[in-house]
């Protein structure tokens, strides 16, 4: 006998979104539910329609089978723009894997009489469901849930067989063909639920600042029709809130109320309402009752309302009245064990990383993410932008106007807006992501402005061609990886109709995010323009055993942490499983690495979005400023810190003044500066004061600086003696096993790579430049040094002059770059250490990596760290390591011996166990072997990192020019 849901083909049949499938609601039936999550049985078929027979094995639950043992012969697989299959839409492949779930389930006894319902999280990319063999339902849309009522095909106190086919191709992959893995399997967890058959179908809470509460309520009753008499209450904080009778009243004389429909709406004004912000997340418990004629409860729902209105004022977008920065980063849900699996823990861990690095809000990118995260960023306070399952990028033109494909549009925002209505953290309704724009998106968007007006629209597709439109989808101007340049040119054009957020920008592929302090600059002193989403918060590195190729499992044997992997295993990344058709390291572009290790970048971020700021000025002396919207100081303390240039290093208590937000104060000067002691630093430490939900008292929050005192000048003083060099003319020293060398070169980073500058490098042979040296001299104890760097497009002249001063070797170096040779990675010095030195000791930005265009995060003063940890691992290896603003450093073996290298201004600094070519030969981590010695980078000027995998490539003032560069370093033995 044919199976009736197989009959119908609905992997290739984009009109059919679903069949069977329950209303979408806001009505959380987590608590009280059985929980069907675990190992169920499973069979791997190769096409929807093969029969299920043989050898079953297992599955857990919720995961996806690509990342567990029973998918095997189905890995993960990463594309960006294009389908991993040749298929044109709606069609999908020949060859498609099903994976056929199965477990037995003992309906509880207690549960004769009432409705029970079957809730799958979410299913990857079209669900089948049958209970003892008999068809229950249809769902496509991988990212949100699907019920199904099981009432009459279930008996409570007896065992059933559920089955759930999920087939991994279909019409609705070309619209989820977002950029990220493709997985497929049972994704969330599954639950059965029960009710009683007269239910809350649904509640709708909207609450503004004003303390206004509307409660919307949706009754139904499983057997017909509504029973006279029902009521609905509800309570708030304890107080006792009671049905609208005056909306009952009109709803009658409309005839709005019928025998299968039941509404009813419950008002208040709470007074003094604590409003509800990303700085002060206040909540408020909501009960909503549902009451039988005779008074008894038969249905409950609970709620955390926040209390605060979302409004759009000309062109900006306003937050409880008030103009906020967006500081936003883009989140998909990712593990690198469990791939689209994400716990509660994860999840919360997730948030709280965000909020202590600055961050206020998330784009949930491209699509709604698991309920508990719309939870748990209402509780810690991020305003999300909700976006919902749609993205065609390959196929965009054809499908945003394809009739076919329109219920899928309106189905998919329809129902993640009447899933997450409720949230005051969801703040704007997102399309969806790279589906063009076409007739699907104004349906989509009327739908939502009809049903939900108090948050704005919002879809960068419709926005594209015109910013200033005010006839499109989007209520919002969200441009991707838009020049900031661009954007201040649009806000002073006087042509702009709406806020400017983008929705992704400074791309953080490997050792990325240049100028994003330049951006933030432009943005803070802009009118009309409130900041973006960066892309993205995690890299999707997937650990991977080596010995195998497989993902590690949930057992997450081999996770390190620290952004490394224990040996034997790797992050994979496209191409790694062995897929024809990837988009390689592409996936690794997060702010974090794939165990949640914060990249450098996030410390940049956290200094840009600092909640108390610093300056310096000649006639008011040190002044502090509150940066927040809505959120006074008290909640911080701080510690002034005094670095001098000689090594010492001052503390004191710091009392913050009473600031209201926007307001600054002159403060004391903590300190007495001390007569010596050279170039002088003011940072202060600002930490919580007490326990936050995402930060434990003393969790540093930002430490801004100023510099109060420059430089003093000094000279080496030459002093008899030889600087011997060979017949090379390279130096001739104990303590170095490779002489120092002009370093044009740089292992190229993902935006050198992707953005084409590498390639540009390697044609003018900027990575096997040949050296030649022409002459040496004599001048008294002074050596010069004259050589030539031959390259496929030119030569670049180079002199050296060693110069005996007390205790070491002054090296004076120039180089002359032709006009041929301009914009390369680096122009400076590097040399190879001797084995032992392994701890650096540096005066300059750190403790973390810092490049001259991203460098705000690092404030100046005196760090230490190993050597092998000043490596930063990005996932392919690249150019990393960097510290820029060094005036000094030592390297010291345990004994004390080593070297110290003083600069003669601050220069960009790089101490590692790998050569440039080292970096540029491996593809990962596991590749790579360190040598035994240090290699060392002193670069006169050094290329910013820019964001040219997908973005502005380096901005002019962080770019090399040709000529000539001059920089002098002194080499001492300790």
């Amino acid at each position: 006998m044919t199976d009736p849901l197989l009959a119908l083909r609905p992997w290739e049949a984009p009109e059919v979104t679903s069949w069977g499938r329950l209303a979408m609601n806001a009505v959380d039936r987590r608590a009280g539910a059985l929980s069907l999550d675990g190992d169920w049985r499973f069979q791997l078929l190769p096409v929807p329609d093969a029969p299920v027979g043989g050898v079953w094995s297992s599955a857990y639950v919720p995961g996806a089978w690509t990342m567990q043992s029973a998918g095997a012969d189905d890995p993960p697989q990463y594309t960006n723009v294009r389908m991993p299959f040749a298929e044109f839409p709606p069609r999908s492949p020949a060859a498609n894997p099903t994976g056929v779930y199965e477990r037995e389930v003992d309906i509880p006894a207690d549960w004769s009489g009432r409705r029970i319902v079957l809730q799958v999280g979410a299913a990857e990319s079209v669900l089948l469901v049958h209970v003892d063999g008999r068809p229950v339902g249809i769902s496509k849309d991988s990212h949100l849930a699907a019920e199904f009522d099981l009432s009459s095909v279930v008996r409570a106190g007896e065992r059933s067989v559920l089955r759930l086919t999920v087939v991994k191709w279909s019409d609705a992959s070309h619209i989820e063909d977002q950029d990220q893995w493709w997985h497929a399997g049972l994704t969330r967890p599954v639950l059965l639920y029960a009710t009683d058959p007269l239910h809350l179908a649904d509640v709708d809470v909207r609450a503004g600042r004003d303390g206004g509460l509307r409660i919307d309520c949706r009754v139904r009753d499983a057997r017909g029709a509504l029973p006279d008499g029902w009521c609905v209450s509800a309570e708030l904080e304890g107080e006792l809130l009671t049905q609208d009778r005056e909306f009952d009243r009109v709803n009658a004389e409309d005839e709005r109320v019928s025998d299968f429909l039941g509404e009813a709406r419950i008002r208040t004004t709470v007074p003094e309402v604590r409003t509800w912000s990303a700085e002060t997340p206040e909540l408020y418990d909501l009960t909503v009752r549902l009451h039988r004629p005779d008074g008894t409860v038969a249905d409950t729902s609970r709620h955390r309302v926040g209390f605060r209105d979302v409004e759009i004022v000309g062109r900006d977008l306003l937050l409880n009245g008030e103009r906020v920065f967006v500081r936003g980063v883009n989140r998909h849900d990712f593990h690198p064990l469990t791939g689209r699996t994400v716990s509660y823990e994860d999840m919360r861990a997730d948030l709280v990383l965000l909020k202590r690095f600055g961050f206020n809000a998330i784009r949930t990118a491209h699509y709604p993410n698991d309920p508990a995260l719309y939870d748990l960023a209402d509780e810690l306070g991020l305003y999300v932008v909700d976006e919902a399952d749609i993205e065609s990028h390959d196929h965009a033109h054809e499908i945003a106007d394809d009739p076919r494909y329109l219920n899928a549009f309106v189905d998919r925002v329809s129902r993640m807006v009447l899933r997450d209505r409720n949230h005051p953290s969801v703040v704007i309704w997102s399309l969806g992501n790279e589906s063009d724009y076409g007739a699907h998106h104004d349906a989509a968007a009327g739908w939502v402005r009809r049903h939900d007006p108090t948050r704005p629209v919002q879809y960068e597709g419709a926005a594209k061609l015109d910013w200033a439109a005010t006839d499109d989808a989007s209520d919002i101007a969200c441009p991707m990886y838009a020049p900031i340049e661009d954007c201040v040119a649009h806000a002073l054009s006087g042509r702009q109709t709406r806020p400017l957020i983008q929705c992704e920008y400074s791309h953080a592929m490997g050792n990325s995010n240049g100028t994003l302090a330049d951006h933030w600059a432009a943005v803070e002193s802009t009118p009309g323009l409130q900041g973006g989403f960066i892309w993205e918060f995690r890299d999707h590195g997937i650990l991977q055993r080596v010995s195998d190729g497989r993902p590690a499992g949930r057992a997450g044997a081999g996770l390190y942490g620290n952004g490394v992997t224990a040996p034997g295993h790797r992050w994979a990344y496209g191409g790694d499983f062995g897929e024809t058709i990837h988009d390689g390291a592409f996936i690794a572009d997060g702010v974090v690495f794939p165990d949640r290790t914060p990249k450098p970048v996030l410390y940049e971020h956290r200094e840009i979005a600092a909640p108390v700021r610093i300056e310096c000025h000649r006639h008011e002396g040190i002044v502090l400023g509150n940066h927040q919207h809505f959120r006074g100081l008290d909640w911080l303390a701080g510690e002034w810190e005094l670095s001098l240039a000689d090594g010492r290093v001052l503390t004191a208590p710091a009392e913050l003044p009473d600031l209201r937000p926007g307001e600054t104060a002159a403060v004391p000067l903590p300190f007495e500066v001390p007569r010596t002691g050279g170039e002088t630093w003011l940072t202060l430490r600002v930490r919580v004061a007490e326990d936050q939900p995402w930060a434990p008292r003393g969790t540093e929050v930002c430490v801004p600086q100023v510099r109060l005192r420059g430089p003093s000048v000094s000279w080496d003083v030459p002093v008899d003696g030889v600087v011997r060099v060979d017949d090379d003319g390279l130096l001739v020293h104990p303590l170095l096993t490779a002489a120092p060398t002009l370093s044009l070169w740089r292992a190229p980073t993902d935006n050198d790579e992707l953005g084409g500058i590498a390639a540009r490098w390697r044609d003018w042979g900027l990575d096997t430049l040949v050296r030649k040296v022409v002459a040496v001299r004599q001048d008294g104890g002074r050596t010069t040094v004259d050589a030539q760097y031959a390259g496929a497009a030119g030569v670049v002249r180079h002199r050296q002059t060693f110069t005996p001063v007390e205790g070491g070797i002054r090296v004076d170096e120039e180089a002359e770059l032709p006009e041929d040779f301009h914009d390369v990675a680096r122009v400076g010095t590097v040399f190879e250490t001797v084995p032992g030195p392994d701890l650096l000791e540096w005066f300059g930005q750190g403790p973390w990596e810092s490049y001259p265009d991203r460098s705000a995060g690092a404030p100046v003063g005196h760090h230490a760290l190993p050597v092998d940890e000043l490596f930063t691992p990005y996932l392919r290896p690249q150019e990393s390591g960097g510290r820029h603003g060094v005036r000094r450093f030592t390297l010291s073996a345990p004994d004390a011996t080593g070297l110290t290298v003083e600069l003669d201004e601050p220069r960009q600094v790089s101490v590692t166990r790998f050569r440039a070519e080292d970096l540029t030969a491996a593809a990962h981590h596991d590749e790579l072997v360190p040598r035994p010695g240090c290699v060392v980078h002193l670069d006169a000027v050094h290329r910013g990192l820019g964001t040219a995998s997908c973005g502005p490539d380096t901005s002019l003032p962080y770019r090399i020019p040709a000529g000539v560069h001059r920089w002098s370093w002194t080499l001492r033995v300790l």
